[in-house]
Order: structure tokens, then sequence, then C-alpha cells
């Protein structure tokens, strides 16, 4: 099941607040600003920095 659009509307990177779009064939979502990409694991966004990656 993927990620809820409602849910995608309100999702926003922690670290600079920008709104995060969905990467990898659904399995990431991307902020535009600073590069991150948090995963997505079992359908459920992980938007923790710790777990997220910088991608250029």
């Amino acid at each position: 099941m993927p990620v809820d659009p409602e849910l995608l509307e309100i999702l926003a990177c922690p670290v600079c607040k920008t709104p995060v779009v969905l990467v990898h064939d659904g399995k990431g979502l991307q902020c535009a600003q600073c590069h991150r990409v948090f995963p997505i694991k079992d359908d459920i966004p992980v938007m923790l920095i710790d777990e997220a990656i910088v991608e250029e």
C-alpha cells in the first residue's frame, strides 16, 4: 500500500521544513532544498534526520 496522498501533502523535511516528494519508486521521500532522502519502511515514512541519506 503506497503512502496516502493526503499524508504526502502535509509531510515536510524536519531539517528545513520544505515539502517532500516521492522518489525511488515510492521507497523514499526527498527534500528539494537540502537533498535528504527519508526512507519509507513498511509503508511508513521515517522522517528522522539520522535515517536520511543526502543525495545530490
